[in-house]
């Protein structure tokens, strides 16, 4: 699991010379909103090629150089008199803007040989063309418009002469008709506009089975080689309605969504629900447009940018400002990546018809999820969402609309990092309790593990505060109950540091190594650590240094996010566990719960580290806001095969029963060969039927698969009988009256069968039994005994696999005689038998 992603510092050190040339062009031109933004992304830079081991002298001089400028930049344009106020773009402007977006994109489509698809495109973006034309007294834009809508039409013309066939494309997703205009083309095949391969399921001597699950490379979201079942494509149907909209599953046919329109796009869902604080400051839903001089998608992705407003999403902001830090650091895509419509680089655009789609990865698979661009602003002029630093950028925005769009609107009751950063990212969550004074909880080994894997770009961190006093918060410097992005991590002259960052961009910790302790911030560790006090005071942008003792004091959680590429092999299952399968409370029975097989194997003994990952689907806003479903995942060391007793043998993880959609199991395995594990799922207290997302993440390869009955629903039977007065006789221990308890006799005719056998009876008292073979039609597989084992409290079961024809006696019986009572005797088969009652 030690996949280095450093990345050379003297890259870094070049985007911040880009960046610092950038805000000085702009500087010098006057326009100081778009000067500071880059200045400021000039000093991100040259502290990301410090962070990479740059040993070039002076960048920490330079990187506070920049930010004190940009923030002087800042201060003037806030204390300026007179600002030049924002004039929207006229309708003209916006119509040609459309026009040659429509033209771009016919382009696209007809060098991909999307022949009909181009025809359109050509043909709406000619009529806005002719629109214009015949609107506008300037005649310079009369000839361009004119020599563009005639090159257009002459194209959709030749195109059209090739006599294509009125198909739809198979290469093409369906899209929602605009207004005045017809969409013929009918819906993809498959459940709710989406197609999943089935397996096909198998029998042989009544036992049903599906194949087992083999892994594959990488952290996807798919199902494994063998496809999805007719049970997982229900289940990513059902879950793919999220407070009554659909989120189809998202595959490559979703990468031609149609984005060009001759008229604005708006969501067919409406504007989103706003909070409280935000319907009482709201003037106008507006277009970028209508309040940005150039709107772009990004200018730079940066940690420093985001900005949190009254939208009660902290930890989402927190997950888009480390997210954004990664990109950056490591030159690698993570979220940028998700929004469309995309360049032919890959880049996401601003798109003047105001559609777009993001992809999330939410309820087990990735989701696309459309959005209009309309966002809610105030009266003072600023918006009442997230937003970037630099007014014309809009990744921000758009990204938490989207999002909050899944999650029920504005008015957001919540979450944390470790959803936000799944959803985002695809990487795996695992929550970590600050406890320190549980032994459990090793802080100096959790501080290095999370210091060494930040670094080589493993992982992802926020941290969370627990419950405090505002008296408290505010000597503190602190929020109660606030997530805070992780920019930076050190171990360095003898102390533990952390750099934080508040995605409210101000509001600083003010404790041991804020920026105004100077008793701490020696000469030494400022220069080691490129840090500089005072120009930290002069700039409130909500990022501190604090030192660990202090997070495990003022802070309860730490989410960490790990890159799913350490991993080799993966592959999952999508499940629905029925609010009537198994008992409410499984304390003595886990036989009914779902439950799969896992064989870890390796030609070379190996030490394989094995993650776990158990997502909760969310179907509604009160999955995640009022949530009491307690779910986790039991592992059962040994042969794989189905358990019956929690405890007996105790789990080899015993999973902690948490109401959070995600629950990660962590192990580390010595194979050699081949290990096998049952997992199973578990619940405190089942009320509802729940569906979830099983996944298995291993550095060797593994075969996963669901332990399937082998019974026929057809064969099963279920006897009432009762101990009373002489029948009640006890165990074996009691020959005098063992002999009189209750016997059934059970006769099988076929020659193999699988019998499972349980006996419920009132849990004050131990129950059990006893098969006796009478007569058998072979010996191969044949017994003369068989016990349910231990006598348990009101449960116990035995299973017999392979077992002949034949005529069997089943004799339960309480622990001690004269304990009176019903029970139950429920026989599962896999073939036909019959059964009575002897005595």
């Amino acid at each position: 699991m030690d996949n280095s992603s450093a990345v050379d510092p003297t890259t870094l050190e070049q985007d911040g010379y880009n960046f610092a040339r950038a805000a000085v062009d702009f500087d010098q031109k006057g326009q100081y909103q778009s000067a500071a933004f880059y200045y400021t992304e000039a000093a991100q830079a040259l502290i990301n090629a410090c962070m990479s081991g740059s040993q070039r002298p002076g960048l920490t001089d330079k990187a506070n150089e920049y930010m004190c400028r940009s923030e002087q930049l800042q201060a003037m344009v806030r204390n300026a008199s007179s600002i030049r106020s924002h004039v929207g773009k006229t309708e003209q402007q916006m119509n040609l803007e459309r026009a040659q977006f429509l033209l771009h994109q016919a382009f696209d489509e007809d060098e991909n040989n999307n022949e009909e698809e181009a025809v359109q495109l050509y043909t709406e973006s000619v009529e806005l063309f002719i629109k214009i034309r015949d609107s506008t007294a300037d005649n310079k834009l009369k000839e361009n418009v004119t020599k563009m809508a005639t090159q257009a039409l002459d194209r959709a013309e030749a195109l059209k002469s090739k006599a294509i066939p009125r198909v739809p494309s198979p290469s093409l997703s369906p899209r929602a008709p605009q207004p005045g205009s017809q969409d013929n083309r009918k819906p993809l095949p498959g459940p709710l506009g989406f197609s999943l391969k089935d397996n096909e399921e198998e029998e042989d001597q009544g036992r049903r089975r599906v194949g087992a699950r083999v892994t594959r490379g990488g952290g996807g979201g798919g199902g494994g080689s063998g496809g999805y079942t007719k049970d997982e494509i229900q289940v990513l149907k059902t879950t793919s309605l999220i407070n009554d909209i659909a989120y189809v599953p998202f595959m490559s046919v979703d990468m031609k969504e149609r984005f060009a329109y001759p008229v604005p796009f708006s969501d067919k869902t409406g504007k989103l629900a706003l909070s409280p604080k935000q319907k009482s400051k709201l003037k106008q839903w507006v277009r970028p447009e209508e309040f940005m001089d150039n709107p772009t998608m990004i200018l730079a992705v940066s940690s420093f940018s985001v900005r949190q407003t009254i939208v009660s999403d902290c930890s989402f902001v927190a997950s888009l400002a480390i997210s954004a830090q990664y990109e950056r650091r490591f030159k690698k895509k993570l979220i940028t990546t998700i929004i469309y419509p995309q360049n032919r680089n890959g880049e996401p655009q601003y798109n003047p018809c105001g559609k777009y789609m993001v992809k999330f990865n939410i309820n087990g698979v990735h989701r696309k999820v459309i959005i209009d661009d309309f966002l809610p602003m105030g009266y003072d002029g600023e918006l009442l969402c997230s937003f970037s630093a630099n007014k014309n950028e809009l990744w921000v925005s758009l990204l938490e609309k989207a999002y909050l769009k899944v999650m029920g609107g504005y008015d957001f009751p919540g979450s944390n990092s470790n959803i936000d950063l799944h959803a985002l990212t695809g990487w795996i969550p695992e929550r970590i309790a600050i406890r320190p004074n549980n032994p459990e909880f090793n802080k100096d080994k959790e501080f290095s593990k999370i210091m060494d894997r930040f670094h080589k770009g493993h992982c992802l961190v926020t941290v969370a505060t627990g419950e405090m006093s505002d008296a408290e918060g505010e000597r503190a410097g602190l929020v109660p109950t606030h997530a805070y992005a992780m920019l930076d991590i050190r171990e360095i002259m003898g102390k533990k540091l952390m750099q934080l960052k508040n995605p409210w961009s101000h509001l600083c910790w003010k404790g041991n190594f804020s920026e105004r302790d100077t008793a701490n911030w020696t000469p030494q560790l400022q220069k080691a650590l490129n840090f500089d006090p005072k120009s930290a005071q002069m700039i409130d942008n909500g990022v501190f240094w604090i030192d660990y003792e202090s997070i495990l004091r003022f802070y309860d959680v730490i989410y960490v996010n790990w890159n799913p590429e350490l991993f080799g092999h993966t592959t999952c299952y999508h499940h629905t566990w029925t609010a009537k399968e198994g008992p409410k409370k499984d304390v003595y029975n886990i036989g009914d719960n779902p439950q799969y097989r896992l064989e870890l194997k390796s030609p070379h003994p190996t030490k394989a580290a094995v993650w776990i990952l158990m997502t909760r689907h969310i179907k509604d806003r009160d999955d995640f806001a009022n949530n009491r479903e307690f779910i986790t995942v039991l592992v059962y060391k040994g042969s794989g095969k189905r358990v019956f007793y929690p405890y007996d043998p105790p789990p080899y993880k015993d999973g902690v029963r948490i109401n959070s959609p995600h629950y990660l199991c962590k192990m580390l395995e010595d194979v050699n060969g081949s290990s096998t594990y049952t997992l199973v799922t578990s619940q405190y207290e089942k009320n509802n039927t729940i569906h979830y997302t099983l996944r298995v993440y291993s550095t060797c390869e593994f075969v996963f698969s669901k332990i399937m009955e082998p019974y026929n629903p057809k064969y099963e039977k279920q006897l009432t009988g009762q101990w009373k007065g002489r029948t009640a006789g006890g165990c074996g221990n009691y020959p005098d009256t063992h002999q009189s308890n209750p016997v059934y006799q059970l006769k099988l005719d076929t020659a193999e069968n699988y019998l499972l056998i349980e006996l419920r009876g009132p849990k004050q008292y131990s129950v059990g039994f006893e098969v006796f073979a009478v007569s058998c039609n072979e010996s191969a597989g044949s017994f003369q005994k068989k016990t349910s084992g231990d006598y348990r409290r009101g449960f116990c079961v035995l299973q017999l696999d392979s077992i002949p024809g034949g005529i069997y006696n089943i004799m339960p019986s309480t622990f001690y005689p004269k304990e009176e009572g019903p029970f139950l005797l429920n026989i599962s088969s896999s073939n036909p038998f019959t059964i009575s009652q002897l005595q």
